[in-house]
């Protein structure tokens, strides 16, 4: 199977499968290099991590899209880009469609918020109209070169219009073309079981560390019924906490040794990039 087949697979099969998010090139080798099985390319971690601003629609499409080669290129995990809003009306998604398709996405998030768009789990978001979003989803459905690429529709209406509302866009956008679901910002353990009765099409559930939406372990997701559990900015996190513990020890002592309880060793920072692989073609054109 190619990597769309693989993705769509697992989410099918309805596992729990966790799928961390990456917001660069060696993020996403970490992630593979730890055994996930897919990785999502998160909007709100191109746009911490390369802008130093919050995810307020900041980030464009020329910047998912050199993220999405940039790590296409780095690892051979499936990807689910998140394109945000799809970056204006039902013509703008048709394009974003084709631009990341060709930079290398298995499966593209659009979701139904007013633009400029927000995190899932800041308050004061707002949702276009049922119709228009589901002609968005159209849109997308219809821009597939490949038909093996899939469509992971997200609403926020669940924060605007309340649950009952989201799973009636959840519907319509499933009718619309999408593969994969996604109700964004939960706030009941009860939601999260309800959804999977709900709603036939595999799931997504976001699993936002300090968010809105209660926490359950994968293996729990995945016993009811949902395909993939969405750690989106895990990775981004946890290297702001490491980079934060390390120079915290620099300022104060004022050096920084081989610590592996600080820094990743020099050996296993260069075995990550791929050295060895790059100093045995470099002997083999010498």
């Amino acid at each position: 199977m190619n990597t769309k087949q693989q993705l769509r697979a697992l989410a099918q099969a309805r596992r729990g499968v966790v799928v961390p998010g990456a917001f660069n090139a060696l993020s996403a080798r970490v992630i593979e290099d730890l055994g996930f099985e897919a990785l999502y390319v998160t909007g709100a971690g191109v746009t911490n991590m390369w802008f130093g601003l919050p995810d307020q629609g900041f980030m464009g499409l020329a910047e998912i899209a050199d993220h999405t080669a940039r790590i296409r290129d780095a690892v051979s995990l499936p990807l689910i880009v998140d394109a945000d809003t799809g970056f204006g009306n039902a013509l703008n998604v048709r394009h974003t469609v084709r631009t990341l398709e060709r930079a290398g996405a298995d499966c593209i998030q659009f979701e139904d918020q007013v633009a400029p768009k927000r995190c899932g789990h800041f308050a004061g978001k707002d949702v276009i109209p049922t119709e228009e979003a589901v002609s968005k989803i159209k849109a997308a459905a219809d821009a597939r070169q490949d038909a093996d690429l899939l469509i992971l529709a997200r609403t926020d209406a669940c924060a605007v219009h309340g649950f009952e509302a989201a799973i009636e866009r959840a519907q319509r956008f499933a009718e619309a073309g999408a593969d994969i679901l996604f109700v964004e910002a939960v706030t009941t353990a009860e939601e999260i079981r309800a959804l999977p009765q709900r709603l036939d099409r595999p799931q997504l559930m976001n699993m936002v560390i300090g968010g809105k939406t209660p926490i359950f372990s994968a293996e729990e997701l995945g016993g009811l019924g949902y395909g993939l559990v969405l750690y989106a900015n895990a990775a981004l996190q946890g290297a702001v906490a490491g980079m934060q513990k390390a120079l915290t020890v620099l300022r104060d002592t004022k050096q920084l040794r081989e610590d592996p309880a600080l820094v990743t060793p020099f050996a296993e920072r260069q075995r990550l990039v791929g050295k060895p692989e790059w100093d045995a073609l470099e002997r083999r054109y010498a």
